[in-house]
């Protein structure tokens, strides 16, 4: 863990409840609130699960802001204020600073993407507007965009850049980047098929998707492995491999939006290019969900 770590464990790439009028605050809000009172150990508001690419800007801003005060200090909160417009980042980190958010989180360039040189130059002119710690976000498969290990060790030295969130897929540099850059990042999951994985790699946790489904036993995987509970926190692994997969097999957030539509948590909502789940995959994963004592 670094000196300004945001947390240890399990967050939440939390859903933003939508409906056809816009946000379901209602919803959203008692969300936040199970997902604390199961005790999650962060929560991520408005990144990709939360459909942060498809709000208006009045809407990102007041989902940022609602969350913030819904949660009201019990965890850690992460602002989802990455964009392929790197002045608007800079201009929603600054907003969600202001807030009171305890981190930010960065997505690659998306689209016009970048060169690696491009990279440092986009995070840190980001991280130099942050008065809060930021974590990066490495999603190439979605952003075409992939953060090499050199460059994790050139944007380490930022005091302002403090984690990262590896959703690469790709051990072998995740490895790399951590013999790189040592203690000065902590290092979470962007995949929840990757874990314990990563956490044996000197990982903090996991930004996960599998924990709006099961945010105390997701928590809970990563704390056994804190506490040297190694084999039952790869027990936890394997046995949810099958939900996780279920919870990936269309884009996210597709599937996990039908999950908690089915757990109580509004309408089975998404915003175009994204499609409602298809009906055979969503039986297969309401399947699997009632295999984990889930009442769906």
């Amino acid at each position: 863990m670094t000196e300004n770590s945001i947390f240890r464990g399990a967050a939440t790439a939390l859903i933003t409840p939508l409906n056809a009028e816009g946000i379901d605050y209602e919803n959203f809000g008692k969300l936040i609130d199970w997902q604390i009172d199961e005790g999650i150990d962060s929560l991520v508001i408005c990144g990709t699960t939360g459909e942060g690419s498809t709000l208006s800007d009045e809407e990102h801003r007041d989902a940022l802001e609602f969350a913030y005060k819904r949660a009201a200090g019990r965890v850690p909160m992460i602002a989802g204020t990455g964009s392929n417009d790197t002045a608007y980042a800079i201009d929603l980190t600054k907003f969600a600073c202001e807030i009171g958010y305890e981190g930010m989180l960065l997505v690659t360039p998306y689209y016009n993407k970048a060169t690696q040189n491009g990279l440092i130059k986009t995070f840190t002119a980001i991280a130099d507007e942050s008065t809060k710690p930021c974590l990066l976000y490495n999603v190439p498969s979605r952003t075409g965009c992939n953060i090499e290990p050199a460059t994790y060790g050139v944007l380490a030295d930022h005091p302002m850049i403090t984690g990262i969130k590896e959703a690469s897929g790709n051990v072998s540099k995740i490895v790399e980047t951590m013999a790189i850059v040592g203690d000065r990042l902590d290092l979470y999951s962007g995949n929840d098929d990757q874990v314990v994985p990563l956490l044996s790699l000197g990982g903090s946790g996991v930004i996960s998707v599998l924990s709006n489904v099961l945010p105390k036993e997701t928590s809970q995987m990563c704390h056994k492995f804190f506490d040297g509970d190694i084999e039952g926190a790869l027990k936890m692994q394997l046995d949810y491999l099958p939900l996780i997969n279920a919870l990936f097999c269309e884009v996210n957030p597709i599937p996990v939006k039908a999950a908690m539509a089915a757990m109580g948590y509004g309408e089975d909502y998404l915003r175009l290019p994204l499609t409602p789940m298809e009906d055979a995959h969503k039986q297969n994963l309401l399947a699997l969900m009632r295999q984990q004592g889930l009442n769906v």
